[in-house]
């Protein structure tokens, strides 16, 4: 049986009443909205301490109807099989009490930058680069989600060299954070007239959203250079004079916008260069707390080979949790749910086995 902490149990629940209270008795505004936000994240747990807390005296009475030796037979026979569904009731509670206790990411809730590279192939990889785009333009769109394009290099025969872009909404991060590292193709082109398989790959990287009170970049770190830029053309490129090109000096790391308004290009470079040393900041940290063990799915590392989409077998693997569908084109029309669901769960019983350890 599991044991939970009683007392941060008791704290939640302590915490969701004063709430409650509080929002009953008509604060302002801008405090209700924020009380409001903290009940609402706190009331899935509640629910579940308090379906527990029910189950368990429902466990004391039947105990105590079967220890009666009053109790005739057949009231016996309906007490036993009662025990044992309530016994399977308090241990799925348990175990999803255990679950909403874990310790959040803090940027579970954040909005995301998604960048998406050609990798080995070519032509072949840009046009996989293009076609992972739309499948996660059309995961975020059913999930209510903004996606907006911050910069693209078109590749020679349609697809994408390099694209960037913005998925703004609540969850994004929770949701897209096991989607960093390499995907691989391996499908007949359609210039291949021998119907030869090519394997070819691009790389993803989902990097939180980042607010200047997260990092904080001065301006002589900065070198910003305005340049005249140029692209293949289509919808997601425009050729301008007022490309803007910044380099985080400290670190090396290099943004480049081009879009038709400067002072735009400049927000988006400085929004992308805050996202990208935010997750340089976070990975560090998570490689100090945890040497010899690693709690993410995989490693997180944009070098690890995470998925292979098959398309002559109409398969998708995901390599670091053995999951395989036979539903590629349904992936790639966006259904993610089903693998997102299984790496979180997996996610989730790593960390079960990391706090039992520690416990």
């Amino acid at each position: 049986m599991t044991k939970l902490p009683q007392d941060r149990m008791d704290q939640v629940v302590k915490r969701f009443d004063l709430l409650e209270a509080q929002m009953s008795a008509g604060p302002e505004p801008e405090a209700y909205v924020r009380m409001a936000g903290e009940y609402a994240e706190l009331q899935p747990m509640v629910a579940k301490i308090r379906e527990l807390r029910d189950a368990e005296r429902e466990r004391r009475d039947l105990a105590g109807l079967l220890a009666d030796k009053a109790t005739d037979a057949e009231m016996r026979e309906l007490a036993e099989a009662e025990a044992d569904d309530v016994e399977e009731r308090i241990e799925a509670l348990e175990r999803d009490i255990q679950i909403l206790l874990l310790p959040k990411d803090a940027a579970d809730d954040r909005s995301v930058i998604l960048e998406i590279r050609a990798g080995t192939g070519g032509d072949e990889a840009a046009l996989f680069a293009g076609d992972l785009f739309r499948m996660y333009e059309r995961y975020a769109a059913s999930q209510g989600w903004k996606v907006e394009v911050a910069s693209a290099n078109e590749g020679e025969v349609g697809g994408f060299k390099e694209i960037i872009a913005s998925v703004s909404g609540r969850g994004v991060y929770a949701h897209l954070k096991f989607e960093s590292g390499v995907h691989r193709v391996q499908r007949v082109p359609e210039t291949e007239g021998s119907g030869r398989i090519h394997t070819s790959a691009a790389t993803v990287a989902v990097l939180p959203a980042a607010e200047e009170v997260d990092i904080e970049i001065r301006p002589e770190d900065v070198r910003v250079d305005t340049m005249r830029a140029s692209g293949a053309g289509g919808q997601h490129v425009n050729t301008t004079d007022s490309a803007v090109r910044i380099t985080h000096l400290p670190t090396g790391i290099m943004v480049v916008q081009a879009e038709k308004s400067q002072h735009q290009n400049r927000a988006r470079a400085m929004q992308i260069l805050r996202a990208r040393l935010y997750d340089m900041e976070r990975t560090k940290a998570a490689e100090e707390r945890s040497e010899s063990r690693r709690l993410q799915v995989g490693s997180g590392d944009r070098s690890e080979r995470i998925r292979t989409y098959n398309f002559p077998q109409g398969r998708v693997t995901d390599h670091r949790i053995n999951l395989t569908l036979y539903k590629l084109d349904r992936v790639m029309m966006g259904e993610l749910d089903e693998i997102v669901s299984a790496l979180i769960a997996d996610h989730q019983s790593k960390l079960l086995a990391e706090v039992g350890a520690d416990g």
